[in-house]
C-alpha cells in the first residue's frame, strides 16, 4: 500500500510569501522524487518545447483511479502522481510546464507552489470549497492570474469555428451530494445549509459562475483539419462540454495532431484504464459519448 504523509509546511520548506503558515501537502516520497526527476528532464528540453505536451507524454500508462483528490478528511493539496484522473493529468502537466517556464527551477517545492496556484481559487487553498471543481471555475481562476487563456475565436469572423454556445447553470454538486463525501457529511449533520459551511459556499460559487455564456467548437466540426480547426494547437487542453443538467464539461485532456491530420486527445482514459493518446479521433472518441456537445479550448500563457 502507497505510504501516504502528511506534512505541515514551514517557512523552513515553503517560505510564508508562497504559502503562509499551517497549510498541508499529502505526497509520498515516491511522489516528489517523481517531480524532481520529470522538471530535470524538462529542464533539458530545447527551446519551443510544448512543456504540456511534453509533460503530459511523460505521464503516459500512469493508471487512471478516479477522485485522486478525495484523501483527507480537511482539504490538503494532494500530489499523487501514481494514479491520475483527467483533471489531474492536466493540473500536473500543467503545474510541471510552470515550474520550468516561469520559475526555470527542478525544486518539488516550487512544483507545489504553482500546483496550488492552479487548483484553487485564485490560487489560495482555504478548504474544500476553494478548490476549482468546475471547469469554468478553473479557467475564471487561472485567466485572473495569467496563467492560461481560453480561445474562443474572433467576433469579426463569427467566432467560427466555436459557433456553438452553451449558457452556463452550475448546480451538480450541490444538488447530488451524496456524491462529494465531505457534502455527504454536512448534509448528514445538518450543517449544509449554515452560511460557513462548505456547501453553502460552493452553492455561491456555483451561482457566481453560472448565467455567462461559453463558446465552444461542436462536436459536428471535429472531424476537420487543420484548414477548419488550425485554432487548436498541440498542448492545447480540451474540456469535453455536456449536456448534463448542472455540469460545464465532462471531460479534460490535452490536444494532438495525429499523422492521420485529425485531432486526437492525450487523457486519462477510465475506458482504457490509464493514461494514453486516444488511438480514435476525437471526433470518433466522442460520436461514442452522446451527452458530449464539443470542446472549449485553453491555452497556458507563455
Amino acid at each position: 500500500m502507497k505510504h501516504i504523509i502528511s506534512i505541515i509546511l514551514t517557512t523552513l520548506l515553503f517560505p510564508t510569501a508562497m504559502w503562509g503558515q499551517g497549510k498541508a501537502v499529502t505526497y509520498s516520497q515516491k511522489d516528489s522524487a517523481q517531480v524532481v526527476e520529470l522538471l530535470k528532464k524538462g529542464m533539458a528540453q530545447p527551446k519551443g518545447t510544448i512543456l504540456t505536451l511534453f509533460y503530459a507524454n511523460q505521464l503516459k500508462d500512469i493508471p487512471y483511479v478516479a477522485a485522486t483528490l478525495e484523501v483527507n478528511p480537511e482539504e490538503h493539496l494532494a500530489i499523487n502522481l501514481t494514479q491520475l484522473d483527467c483533471a489531474t493529468l492536466v493540473d500536473n502537466a500543467l503545474a510541471l510546464s510552470l515550474t520550468t517556464c516561469r520559475s526555470k527551477s527542478t525544486k518539488f517545492s516550487d512544483f507545489c507552489y504553482w500546483l496550488k496556484r492552479i487548483r484553487y481559487r485564485n490560487g489560495e487553498l482555504d478548504g474544500y470549497a476553494s478548490r476549482n471543481h468546475y471547469f469554468t471555475q478553473w479557467v475564471n481562476s487561472n485567466e485572473k492570474m495569467g496563467i492560461v487563456a481560453e480561445v474562443t475565436g474572433e467576433k469579426a469572423n463569427n467566432y467560427s469555428p466555436f459557433i456553438a454556445s452553451k449558457k452556463l447553470d452550475l448546480h451538480y454538486m450541490t444538488m447530488h451530494p451524496n456524491s462529494y463525501p465531505l457534502l455527504k457529511k454536512e448534509k448528514a449533520n445538518g450543517t449544509s445549509a449554515k452560511a460557513n459551511s462548505q456547501s453553502s459556499l460552493i452553492k455561491q460559487y456555483e451561482k457566481e459562475a453560472s448565467g455567462k455564456v461559453s463558446r465552444y467548437i461542436p462536436r459536428s466540426m471535429l472531424n476537420k483539419g487543420k484548414d477548419v480547426l488550425g485554432c487548436v494547437h498541440d498542448g492545447d487542453i480540451l474540456a469535453l462540454v455536456t449536456k448534463k443538467d448542472g455540469l460545464d464539461v465532462s471531460h479534460l485532456g490535452l490536444a494532438v495532431w495525429g499523422k492521420d491530420g485529425k485531432l486526437h486527445l492525450l487523457n486519462a482514459s477510465s475506458i482504457h484504464h490509464k493514461v494514453v493518446l486516444e488511438p480514435m479521433t476525437l471526433y470518433q472518441y466522442m460520436g461514442k459519448h452522446p451527452s458530449q456537445l464539443g470542446i472549449r479550448v485553453v491555452r497556458m500563457v507563455p
